[in-house]
């Protein structure tokens, strides 16, 4: 179908505004002056559009068009990964982020040094930058592909347009307008999904009607509780699973992180983590309720002319074109949508991206760089990432089948980062070259798992219906990437040897890759040396074994913690004038003043917070 001029009207709206708050940011209040203002907000959101921004990054254009299909494709037992928002929430909540805050970092990878040494920090740097230019290209690619192929929209025209729209806002607002933008697209987010539910199914008779005619097909799945990590989608994979694939979007994710310490507060950001629960599950709702009436709708009325070759991440496009044809506008509202994904996506990528190569790369080397230039500086790398994203972009349509691994390596980078700070900060006896081994063989392993199972599908004439290909994340977000680029039919016989082992469901990638980093970090520690509790920070060290096994006397859970003395337990408190220095070079922050802003009791002393 064609879009008329009120679709056209509702899609450059979005670009408008989204490009008027960034303009908003640069022209009022401190003009994005200073690094901590451009990169950090001034450290001073509240929870509320914090909450919305972390929904934002994670809900991409990917998601969007992905989750529906799943639901289409296996039935509603998807729906159960919103079990694993509560521990995926809670866990970032009182562990991560009251260690980030409480250091006053700016780079995630900051924590790194600080716990083992500046080799890991780089190590991790390098590994992220990799994985986010490699994926911030094929996220704004890939859904411009499915909507030109669906509607004849303009390819390069709406990649050109989005591309640029959020390289200007990115670069001249900061982080400040990133996370105005994205209070802004979530709403449209919500909007289009909506849309799309009510008319469909109104048009089907009412969700009543449509939720019978589903479960008469068999696509509303109880509590499948098979132990098999094999199948692709069961109760225990996606509750317990996708915690950590929630624990390395929203718990190490520089994306996330920086969000969190542009709080005004440490409780602000506790509570952007509280208030995202509840919106995630709404969205949660919204993409399967999507799938569900889409699904029915496809019974009744096909979505394909007949002949034609429909891919998954299409169907949802199709349902919509046709659902919404006699409804000016609102097709439009849903390219908008779709969109407002993709911008909050990579308008997320091109800051995180700007603000690790700032404070990990440059200014270790140029520590006398005045406040001015490193401002400047930084938009620079915002606006040279945005560019690069448009490059990218253009690499994903030469790719062909290899774009389906490209979006891979998104998902196979997460796991073993978040394994790396997982043994930083619960194990005081893992040491730097641990930590180095640990990070390569957890890249190594995943690797391995991921390309062969990608391989593995490729050489079958018809995929398995539950291929593990891991999924697109959005910063993100757990939309298949089998949903985006592969057909189903018939599943062939069950594999067995290694084959099986590629079989692995994609949602216990993160468990297996950041379990490698951890068990290997931790040989190698030992065979080299534990590091000497003397040597460990312990700011850097979240007591997870002590605070797990309370129940044990105190000498007891004092060996848990390899030697390790906490300031709280028996150090002597600092002086009145002692000062919490950044580590970022941003200044020091003064013990009075740290305690008035949330930042804890004084000086180093990491208070134990509770579950």
């Amino acid at each position: 179908m064609e879009f008329s001029t009120a679709d056209y009207s509702i899609f450059v709206l979005l670009l408008v505004l989204s490009a008027a708050i960034g303009l908003f940011y640069a022209l009022s209040g401190g003009r994005q002056r200073t690094v901590q203002e451009f990169l950090l907000a001034n450290r001073s959101m509240g929870f509320l559009p914090v909450a919305l921004s972390l929904l934002a990054t994670f809900q991409s254009a990917v998601a969007i068009l992905g989750v529906p299909s799943e639901i289409y494709r296996f039935g509603t037992e998807y729906w159960f990964l919103g079990c694993s928002y509560f521990l995926g929430l809670l866990i970032p909540a009182h562990v991560f982020i009251p260690v980030f805050y409480r250091l006053q970092i700016t780079s995630t990878y900051e924590y790194l040094e600080l716990r083992f040494n500046k080799t890991v920090r780089i190590f991790g740097t390098v590994t992220f930058i990799f994985q986010m230019v490699i994926y911030m290209g094929v996220v704004l690619y890939a859904p411009a592909l499915a909507l030109n192929a669906v509607t004849g929209f303009d390819l390069w025209s709406a990649v050109l347009t989005i591309g640029l729209v959020c390289t200007l806002y990115t670069t001249l607002g900061g982080l400040k307008a990133v996370i105005w933008t994205d209070v802004f697209q979530t709403l449209v987010m919500f909007a289009g999904q909506l849309a799309v539910i009510v008319v469909g199914a109104q048009r089907m008779g009412g969700m009543a009607r449509v939720w019978h005619l589903a479960e008469q097909q068999g696509k509303i799945s109880g509590i499948d509780l098979n132990p098999d990590p094999y199948v692709r989608y069961t109760f225990w994979t996606l509750a317990f699973g996708g915690v950590f694939m929630m624990l390395s979007l929203y718990g190490v994710n520089q994306a996330q992180v920086q969000r969190y310490l542009s709080s005004r507060s440490e409780r602000q950001a506790v509570l952007s983590c509280y208030a995202v629960f509840p919106c995630q599950q709404i969205v949660l709702c919204l993409s399967c309720l999507t799938g569900l009436v889409m699904f029915v709708y496809d019974r009744e009325h096909p979505l394909a002319p007949s002949g034609t070759h429909r891919t998954p991440d299409q169907l949802v496009l199709y349902f919509v074109m046709d659902v919404l044809q006699d409804l000016p506008g609102l097709p439009g509202l849903f390219v908008a949508c779709l969109f407002s994904g993709s911008l909050s996506t990579i308008s997320s990528a091109f800051n995180s991206l700007a603000t690790v190569t700032m404070e990990d790369l440059v200014r270790p080397h140029f520590p006398g760089l005045s406040e001015s230039r490193a401002t400047l500086l930084s938009k620079l790398l915002a606006f040279g990432y945005g560019l690069l994203c448009l490059g990218m972009a253009y690499v994903s349509s030469m790719l062909g089948p290899v774009l389906q691994a490209a979006i891979s390596i998104f998902g196979m980078v997460g796991g073993p980062l978040l394994g790396l700070f997982c043994l930083g900060m619960f194990f005081p006896c893992a040491n730097p070259t641990g930590a180095v081994v640990g990070l390569l063989a957890g890249l190594a392993m995943a690797f391995w798992v991921g390309i062969g199972s990608l391989v593995s599908n490729m050489g079958r004439a018809t995929p398995l219906a539950n291929s593990t290909v891991p999924p697109p994340i959005n910063l993100t977000t757990p939309a298949v990437l089998a949903t985006t680029l592969l057909t189903t039919t018939t599943p062939p016989p069950s594999p067995t040897g290694l084959q099986k082992f590629y079989n692995l469901s994609y949602m216990w990638y993160s468990a297996h890759n950041s379990t490698t980093v951890i068990a290997v970090g931790l040989l190698v520690s030992l065979l080299t040396g534990p590091t000497p509790p003397s040597a460990v920070d312990p700011r850097t060290i979240f007591p997870v074994l002590p605070r797990l096994l309370c129940c044990l006397p105190a000498r007891y859970r004092q060996r848990l913690c390899c030697g390790v003395r906490f300031p709280t337990q028996d150090a002597p408190h600092p002086s009145p004038t002692a000062e919490k220095r950044v580590p970022n070079g941003v200044g020091a922050v003064p013990r009075d003043e740290a305690e008035e802003q949330g930042y804890g009791p004084p000086a180093y002393a990491l208070q134990e917070t509770a579950f």
